[in-house]
């Protein structure tokens, strides 16, 4: 009895043992792969600018979207007619010599009636070149008769001084940094150039620009540029006979330290470089094409008033509503209209415009695409104002 209560553990551990073998042998243990550590990707910053005004264009009308293409003057003191043309959907005004009466906190009293929602302010522009072209008086900053001879130092130092001029007045945007260049003493913009040379306009250009930023919006003006073109293109259409590569090494160049510089704004003249294309640069979608693809330009492309297309007296461009067509379809954003107190005077109305635009748009002369492009760069720069 004692040797079968030693033999049974045995026969059980012999037994389960030939069950596993009859089963295939156990695999030898190996010790367990350390696993993989995870690697938690990297969230995509959220831009909240972009984030804001794509959720404020996905409840715009056509016809709202129309309206935000416009930067309109109203003349006068009282800020009303100005407001009206804002409430009517407009994103901006441009204040005129007789919007300005008085000193800075009059005007920032004029121009703080006009701002209806703190969170997408209005764009306010003022042409405040210094010298020549000059609406406010308080500015006492350096003009580009002085700053052209000087180092391009004191060009940052004036326009930071004149941009603080501008921001005490209200207003917003400068359509103050002149980036033609001519040596011409002739031409009608010789006065008002920040350079006689490419080289150091292009110094000076970049420094206006450092000087207003974070102060007021800047504006390069006027895209491709007039010193190459003479005439007046208030009342003609300047003609430039240089080649695109003559372009790209001379005139190009202070728009590109510009907007290397972060302009905001890029401002298209009413001229023309026929080796690029017949049309004035602000109805021609190369130009356009080479501001956004070539210079890099990612800001708002405003137009020179467009009342001046009218003011030439050629066929081509007496029809208000067919010139915001082409401008907008070529690739601006921003329209600018100096209007009269009786705007009706040039067959002109917010109504007339908007309607102009969203008849193409219906008709596919502006693609959907390209109405979207305008407003996001036009809201964009508003609620990075705010």
């Amino acid at each position: 009895m004692r040797s079968s209560r030693l033999l049974f553990p045995l026969l059980v551990v012999v037994s389960a043992a030939a069950f596993a073998g009859c089963a295939g042998a156990a695999p030898a243990t190996t010790p367990a792969a350390s696993p993989t550590p995870s690697v938690t990707p990297t969230p995509t910053p959220i831009d909240p600018v972009a984030a804001w005004v794509d959720e404020r264009m996905s409840g715009l009308t056509t016809q709202e979207k129309a309206a935000a293409l416009l930067m309109l003057h109203a003349p006068g003191t009282d800020p009303a007619p100005s407001r009206a043309l804002l409430d009517a959907g407009a994103s901006g005004v441009i204040l005129m010599g007789d919007n300005i009466a008085g000193d800075a906190p009059a005007l920032a009293a004029l121009t703080a009636a006009l701002v209806a929602d703190p969170e997408l302010p209005p764009l306010i522009g003022v042409d405040q070149e210094g010298g020549e072209v000059s609406r406010l008086d308080w500015d006492s900053a350096a003009s580009a008769a002085t700053l052209r001879d000087a180092p391009p130092d004191a060009t940052r130092e004036a326009f930071a001084a004149r941009a603080a001029s501008v921001a005490a007045g209200g207003a917003n945007v400068n359509f103050g940094v002149i980036a033609d260049v001519t040596a011409d003493p002739g031409s009608f913009i010789f006065g008002r150039v920040l350079g006689t040379d490419p080289a150091g306009a292009a110094e000076r250009v970049g420094a206006a620009v450092a000087g207003e930023r974070g102060t007021a919006a800047s504006t390069l003006k006027h895209f491709p540029g007039h010193g190459a073109a003479p005439g007046d293109s208030h009342t003609s259409i300047p003609t430039a006979p240089s080649s695109l590569a003559e372009w790209r090494g001379g005139p190009a160049l202070p728009f590109t330290a510009g907007i290397d510089a972060g302009a905001e704004l890029v401002m298209t003249g009413h001229l023309a470089y026929p080796a690029v294309d017949a049309a004035p640069a602000s109805l021609s979608p190369e130009w356009h094409r080479i501001l956004r693809d070539e210079l890099g330009f990612e800001g708002v492309v405003v137009t020179d008033d467009m009342l001046m297309l009218q003011h030439n007296g050629l066929a081509e461009y007496a029809d208000p509503g067919e010139n915001a067509v082409r401008a907008v379809a070529a690739g601006a954003d921003l329209l600018l209209y100096v209007l009269p107190a009786d705007p009706s005077e040039f067959g002109i109305s917010i109504d007339g415009l908007v309607a102009s635009l969203t008849t193409a748009v219906d008709a596919g002369r502006i693609s959907e695409e390209r109405l979207d492009d305008a407003v996001r760069h036009v809201l964009t720069l508003r609620r990075s104002l705010a």
